[in-house]
């Protein structure tokens, strides 16, 4: 799965459980950075907050290599675990949530902490507009000068992004390709000029 859900737009939720206030804003981010940042930017935004607690995922939800969480002063567990594991299971990549809870005066005890977190994430996610995310792929190559327009022609029938032409001794194409159209693009391009193409990635 090479295309995945990610946040459309900035959205928040907020909901008052025993006095507490809870507001969980979901934010689309691209990189672990981007998400430090918007945490960051919340604690200095909002510093009378008693916790600003946070979930992110980096990437395809389905192969996830980052990923993180912070109780930010809670019982251990009882925060960024549980918002954590909403966004696990909603399928959504590229996404930073964070919830900023304001103390009310009420104890809610690690069980009544892990639902409200995690609750909060996922009335978030139940009404949090979506868009799709296709995954792209690296793909560098050299053609004649001769091959170039078929090789723009033969380009049209993919979803390619970022294309760079280099007019060196042969013409040097550096492109994004969809992942999961990459080996037939190269099937197309090998096709079209009978194997007489060099591969450099």
């Amino acid at each position: 799965m090479s295309s995945y859900q990610v946040p459309a737009e900035p959205f928040e939720v907020e909901e008052v459980i025993k006095n507490s206030q809870f507001i969980t804003r979901i934010r689309n981010v691209t990189t672990a950075e981007a998400a430090k940042a918007f945490i960051k930017e919340l604690n200095q935004t909002y510093p009378d907050a008693t916790h600003h607690c946070w979930a992110y995922i980096v990437g395809n939800p389905q192969s996830t290599t980052l990923l993180g969480c912070s109780d930010d002063g809670e019982p251990s567990g009882t925060a960024g675990k549980p918002m954590l594991t909403v966004l696990q299971h909603s399928g959504v990549g590229d996404i930073v949530a964070v919830c900023t809870r304001y103390y009310g005066g009420t104890k809610l005890g690690t069980g009544g902490l892990s639902r409200a977190y995690g609750g909060g994430v996922k009335l978030a996610m139940e009404q949090l507009p979506l868009k799709e995310k296709v995954d792209f792929s690296p793909l560098k190559f050299e053609v004649d000068y001769s091959q170039l327009k078929d090789c723009e022609h033969v380009m049209k029938d993919f979803l390619i992004e970022e294309v760079t032409i280099e007019y060196q001794s042969q013409i040097q194409i550096s492109l994004m390709v969809a992942s999961e159209q990459k080996d037939r693009f190269k099937q197309a391009l090998q096709n079209q000029f009978r194997g007489n193409i060099e591969w450099i990635t």
